[in-house]
């Protein structure tokens, strides 16, 4: 962590008051007079090493962190470009699916348009696990509903789908999908606006939940429903409430999923619990439940990394076992909030962020989970007056294919564009 931050600022030899005002003239008036001093000292450099990959007037974001926006090839880089940054998207709202061809100057190259997307995670923007180099898949809307995209990167349609996709296997094969509709309604920021839920009046539907489909024949079959997690272990606060999933993951080796079932507390909030399946649903196993559960990441084919926070104790990561259920926490007293937490290519690594401090500065950082080693790598501001809620512009870091570059989202310049930071003197 900074030195600067360890040994001014947390001193207990220099008065709070001293401190403290310390702390505001640093992340208040030398942050934005004197950026270079401001790097010195925090990182011991003089420029922030995150640079820009878009840039205005438009804006650009890719999405969430599970993720990586580059393709085989790392000379194109997926993001989605849109007019305004200031309000939640209408179902009139559309988003321009494009890529950043970063061997030409880093020039942006439309694709198609989107009427399906949010601020969180985009139009689940990836590349195909099958064709990674030059095959775009999304989500997007028609008249009849939500429907997945595949495209290649000169804009010709491959194939279109009956369902919205959320995730795919590693080789591309099987794809799982949820009622986006639904998670509109429950959860603004992450479903779709403009969509129809048919079972919006009921509770726990039998026929809704995550379904399984074939890439190749587009065919689907509910594997985990919503009625199945209702009836699962139940809690008193579920009986009367309205339950949803979001979060899919596949495994590395795409024998298995994770993803969260969510249900409305009241007056207001959700319950979260998270679980793991085969890819046709069975073996269902409850992996965590406890007061809060947040971001997760695979680390290997049996092991999640999630941030916990369970009732009257201090939130923390578990390193779950999916199969002996055995949990241990990781990184005490050094991760200490929950963010977009992602394990590197290698598993050494753990890219992390913060939420908006004090500062309105959110922290990037790495943490070396064998040794207990944090580093922290950049400090963004994004101010909680202008972006928060369901239009907040998290960081959502994600690592490139070979575990040497970066890509976050972010306002700190006022627009939302897209940096990347290479790590080559960032990291041992």
């Amino acid at each position: 962590m900074s030195i600067y931050r360890n040994f001014v600022l947390n001193a207990p030899l220099i008065p709070w008051r001293v401190r403290n005002a310390l702390d505001i003239w640093t992340e208040g008036t030398c942050r934005r007079r004197w950026p270079a001093v401001y790097e010195f000292l925090h990182f011991g450099r003089l420029r922030c090493p995150v640079r820009a990959v878009t840039n205005g007037p438009k804006h650009h974001f890719f999405g969430y962190y599970d993720k990586s926006p580059w393709n085989s090839t790392e000379n194109l880089l997926l993001t989605h470009e849109v007019d305004f940054n200031d309000r939640p998207p209408t179902p009139a709202d559309r988003a321009t699916v494009g890529v950043v061809d970063l061997s030409d100057g880093n020039r942006f190259v439309p694709i198609a348009e989107t009427h399906a997307w949010n601020w969180q995670q985009g139009a689940m923007l990836q590349w195909h696990p099958g064709s990674a180099d030059s095959q775009v898949v999304y989500n997007d809307r028609t008249e009849d509903g939500f429907v997945g995209i595949v495209r290649d990167v000169a804009g010709t349609l491959l194939r279109s789908y009956e369902r919205p996709i959320y995730a795919l296997t590693p080789d591309g094969d099987l794809a799982l999908s949820l009622n986006f509709a639904r998670l509109h309604q429950h959860r603004p920021g992450y479903g779709y606006a403009g969509g129809h839920d048919p079972w919006a009046d009921e509770r726990h539907p039998e026929d809704d939940g995550i379904v399984a489909m074939s890439m190749e024949t587009g065919q689907g079959a509910l594997v985990v429903s919503l009625a199945q997690l209702a009836e699962y272990q139940p809690r008193a606060e579920m009986e009367d409430a309205h339950h949803w999933v979001n979060h899919i993951q596949v495994s590395p080796n795409g024998e298995r999923f994770a993803f969260f079932h969510l249900w409305a507390r009241k007056p207001k909030g959700w319950g979260v619990r998270l679980y793991s399946a085969n890819m046709d649903g069975s073996d269902l196993r409850l992996i965590v439940d406890e007061d809060i559960v947040s971001h997760y990441d695979w680390l290997d084919q049996r092991r999640i990394m999630v941030w916990v926070r369970p009732a009257g104790q201090p939130g923390a990561f578990w390193l779950c076992d999916v199969e002996s259920g055995h949990n241990e926490t990781i990184g005490t007293g050094v991760l200490t909030e929950d963010g977009h937490c992602s394990f590197s290519p290698d598993g050494k690594w753990v890219l992390n962020d913060t939420y908006p401090d004090r500062h309105d500065m959110r922290t990037l950082m790495l943490y070396d989970w064998h040794e207990g080693r944090r580093i922290d790598i950049a400090r963004l501001y994004s101010p909680k007056d202008k972006w928060w809620g369901e239009i907040r512009c998290d960081l959502h870091p994600r690592w490139n294919r070979n575990g040497q570059k970066i890509c976050v989202d972010s306002v700190h310049s006022g627009e939302r564009q897209l940096y990347v930071m290479d790590l080559k003197g960032q990291i041992p």
